[in-house]
């Protein structure tokens, strides 16, 4: 089952009777409670929130939203909240995280620990899923914010953690797009080089229930009939559920021109660890923040 959009999720949520929660990091940031209590006002999740608690209250208060019944752990520092909030997933109180108020360094160095941390051992990656008004289905576009110039072996650990986010979403066996700027292995052009080795080994089921076209240009990822008029044939054109990108600056680039020219929702989340985490910049919109935590709870419904 492929979603249509943000509400189609929302809605799979709210038919879920078990709420998860959400575990925040130094709370106290208005733009990130205000996601947070809408969430929970729509029945998404519930949420603990870790950091200053005057300040917490005093935020939500400002929000009008009463906190003074809400579950507050108290924090010293941004080190301290980013403990405390790793310990409540370790100790299976909270099902996921969101960053604050902090530094995303902070967190994610709490998250790797080796003695008391939730990684799993392998690469951590950036998945951002969008709403695109043109296109019939949610999509994932990775790693556009987290691995720079991903080696082959990366793009492998990258392609688990997508698929293991999709499968989640109820996406049964998820088509998977290794776009580079050419549908042709060029020597010369590493990206098509690992694109062709990444479908071998899909097609030698190394990757389970899921078929990865590569190389394949952006224009045929999108669309059915630019693929026809290149004879070229696969059952990922015209309907990718992931895009993996080259690069960063590839992944970043497409996203943003989604969303400024082709009006685009957006939701971002880091996968690799034991739990999904939001990591939301300065400069995120509430609509983000808001949809990120969406897909983060849906992952577990």
């Amino acid at each position: 089952m492929a979603y249509k959009n943000f509400y189609d999720l929302i809605n799979n949520i709210n038919d879920n009777k078990m709420k998860k929660v959400v575990a925040v990091a130094a709370a106290n940031d208005e733009r990130v409670l205000d996601a947070v209590f809408k969430a929970h006002e729509d029945g998404v999740l519930d949420y603990i929130l870790i950091g200053n608690k005057a300040s917490i209250l005093e935020k939500g208060e400002a929000l009008f939203h009463s906190t003074e019944d809400a579950d507050i752990v108290e924090a010293s520092n941004d080190r301290d909240a980013a403990f405390k909030a790793v310990e409540l997933i370790r100790n299976g109180k909270a099902d996921f995280l969101m960053k604050g108020n902090m530094e995303t360094g902070i967190l994610l160095k709490e998250v790797v620990n080796k003695e008391t941390g939730i990684g799993k051992g392998r690469i951590m990656s950036h998945m951002c899923i969008m709403e695109i008004p043109a296109y019939h289905k949610l999509m994932g576009f990775t790693d556009g914010g987290m691995i720079i110039n991903p080696t082959l072996e990366e793009k492998i650990g990258i392609i688990e953690n997508a698929l293991e986010l999709f499968r989640h979403l109820s996406v049964g066996s998820p088509k998977i797009a290794a776009v580079t700027a050419i549908e042709t292995v060029n020597p010369k052009m590493i990206d098509t080089v690992d694109a062709a080795e990444l479908k071998k080994m899909s097609l030698e089921g190394k990757f389970g229930d899921c078929y990865i076209e590569g190389p394949i240009s952006c224009d045929l990822t999108f669309s059915k009939e630019a693929a026809a008029i290149k004879d070229f044939e696969s059952p990922v054109t015209g309907d990718a559920d992931i895009m993996l990108v080259p690069n960063v600056v590839t992944g970043n680039i497409l996203n943003k021109a989604l969303i400024y020219l082709a009006g685009a929702k957006m939701a971002g989340c880091i996968l690799g660890a034991k739990t999904p985490i939001v990591l939301p910049s300065r400069g995120s919109t509430f609509e983000e923040k808001y949809y990120s935590l969406v897909i983060c709870a849906t992952q577990f419904s």
